[in-house]
């Protein structure tokens, strides 16, 4: 293992420049007026995919309690389906269910994402997100849509069949392997609801469904062709459980993540990587387990999961990235987010492995301290503090390697981007990324990069005001059923937005707009913690990807563009050329 402290005065200097604020973005400041106008300006399409099919599932623990019109949420509560449902989807009960009486909820609110583009077919492309039927509760499985015309139409939609036992399962993240079916690594976890509204995770004959682990991890694999049921959740005739949580109070397993080897050359062709953390009280500790795909959408036996290298004496990593470069090596950075340090601060650091899975090398620092930022003006959460991508051709001798990241050191949070041309071992100054001339925030950054080489970031925009009062602009975005009545608000609303640059990190114009409408947050937003907590969510992460000549976005939006009358939180699917 190498050591971490003798490298991380290499990059305190990096770290220190980038929290005190970077230097003018290498692209220069741009304007509003400029940004705004960006979207017509690089063509780019935008569609609203989730509002053009109606889902419903029976929920394993349903929640009636609802908040009003009064509070933003113009369709509050959860919703009897009454025949609404155009996906085809079984509606339920299901198999891994406690409860026999079919009770089917219509699916209202879709938030963070994940969307990939099928390596074999780049019109292909499949998109996941929470789907929510329930915004006060949190109630939720995952859920998927799918494009066969390179992201015009999304005909097939509905949640992923398997693990409707658990109350929720979460955190949606995907990969196509070689062959055209689609692994969904996901995250099934029970709770009830307390008489306040509030989580309640029991253990055990108390918990809501004691025929079923607490938590697990586990994968559900669609195959090419399969239509909206043709999911395979079954290995060897039993759940495809790559680990089971024992409790769901002190184990906990989280942020997994998922990559597929789909480079010919490599030597570990259609091999699937999947990792995550399990926070065990204070301590967090992360795994990898792999296994190989077949084309028919079954695969060998899980690897039995093994402990990732970490940063000696700061057992508190999480967020895990895995890439796949050409050559077959595995990529990942890890993130240390201390409890101890309530946490505010996170550094990130460089883990691989170059013989499919079977050792691990590690960790090289990347940044050794990020300023977790604390959003303004809203009640979402911050999300995953950074994002990895790994370059698909050599620049000099090695595949670069990206990495972005969120920093509130400013007091508003911005995104910085740093690249390595030597497999880690050192690090470019960090740029910013985002390039608004006025004091408002970007975050939530997603790195791509497309099979040409040019690499992408991006992030939710605030620069631009709310709609003003009268416009039609703010009737869209249902400004006025926002209690805060945010008219023309700054660093209020979102857009999504990317920028583009050359494998060197030279920029490629500047930020693009990706949001034909800006939105407001605080709309039918849901409530992770209870009815009455203040915290809401728009999502930790958001999906990008690339393939065709073209990059893809999924993210949020509650405009109503005709579509969306109740100001959902629907997942709008953008297309640009790739530069």
């Amino acid at each position: 293992m190498i050591r971490y402290a003798a490298a991380a005065a290499a990059v305190a200097a990096l770290a220190a420049a980038a929290a005190a604020g970077a230097a003018t973005p290498p692209q220069g400041y741009q304007s509003d007026a400029n940004f705004a106008a960006s979207f017509a300006g690089n063509g780019v399409q935008a569609v609203d995919a989730t509002a053009q099919q109606t889902s419903c599932y029976t929920p394993e623990t349903p929640y009636f309690d609802a908040l009003t019109a009064a509070d933003g949420y113009l369709d509050g509560g959860m919703s009897p389906c009454k025949g609404a449902a155009t996906t085809g989807e079984d509606l339920g009960p299901y198999a891994t269910q406690d409860r026999t009486a079919a009770n089917p909820m219509r699916v209202k609110d879709h938030s963070e994402s994940d969307i990939r583009v099928d390596p074999a077919n780049p019109s292909h492309l499949i998109g996941q997100s929470k789907w929510v039927v329930s915004a006060e509760g949190y109630n939720h499985l995952l859920g998927f849509y799918e494009s066969f015309d390179g992201g015009l139409t999304w005909p097939v939609q509905g949640h992923v069949p398997g693990y409707e036992g658990w109350t929720d399962n979460t955190d949606p993240v995907g990969a196509f392997d070689p062959y055209g079916n689609f692994y969904s690594l996901v995250l099934p976890y029970q709770f009830s609801y307390s008489n306040s509204g509030r989580h309640a995770y029991s253990n055990g004959s108390n918990q809501i469904n004691p025929a079923l682990p607490p938590e697990v991890v586990s994968m559900a694999v669609r195959k090419a062709g399969g239509g909206v049921n043709g999911w395979i959740t079954t290995h060897n005739g039993r759940p495809d459980y790559l680990m089971t949580a024992d409790n769901a109070a002190t184990n906990d397993p989280d942020k997994q993540w998922i990559a597929i080897d789909t480079n010919p050359a490599s030597p570990h062709y259609g091999r699937v990587y999947a990792m995550w953390t399990i926070f065990v009280k204070n301590p967090a500790i992360i795994y990898e387990s792999h296994a190989d795909a077949h084309p028919d959408g079954t695969h060998t036996d899980w690897t039995a999961p093994q402990i990732l290298p970490t940063v000696s004496g700061k057992r508190w990593d999480t967020y895990l990235l895995p890439h796949v470069a050409p050559d077959g090596t595995v990529w990942t950075t890890t993130t240390n987010n201390p409890q101890k340090q309530d946490f505010s601060h996170a550094s990130i650091s460089l883990i691989w492995s170059k013989d499919g899975g079977a050792t691990w090398q590690g960790p090289l620092p990347v940044i050794a301290s990020v300023n977790v930022p604390t959003y303004q003006n809203t009640t979402f959460r911050e999300g995953i503090v950074n994002t990895f991508a790994v370059g698909t051709k050599k620049v000099g001798k090695y595949y670069p390697l990206y990495v972005s990241y969120e920093d509130g050191a400013s007091g508003l949070s911005n995104v910085y981007l740093t690249a390595s041309y030597d497999n880690g071992r050192t690090w470019s100054a960090p740029i910013q990324v985002n390039d608004n001339e006025g004091p408002t925030e970007a975050l939530q950054p997603n790195l791509n990069v497309a099979p040409s080489g040019t690499v992408s970031v991006a992030f939710y925009d605030r620069r631009l005001a709310c709609p003003g009062s009268g416009t039609s602009e703010a009737s869209g975005a249902g400004i006025a059923f926002d209690p805060m009545s945010p008219y023309g608000a700054a660093n209020y609303c979102v857009n999504t937005a990317i920028q583009f640059y050359r494998p060197s990190l030279t920029p490629i114009g500047h930020n693009v707009r990706l949001s034909g409408h800006t939105w407001d947050p605080q709309l039918s937003a849901p409530h992770q913690g209870c009815i009455t907590c203040t915290g809401t969510f728009i999502g930790d992460y958001f999906g990008v990807d690339s393939g065709g000549g073209a990059t893809y976005t999924t993210s949020v939006s509650t405009f109503n563009d005709g579509a969306n009358p109740f100001f959902h939180q629907q997942q709008v699917v953008a297309r640009i050329g790739t530069p």
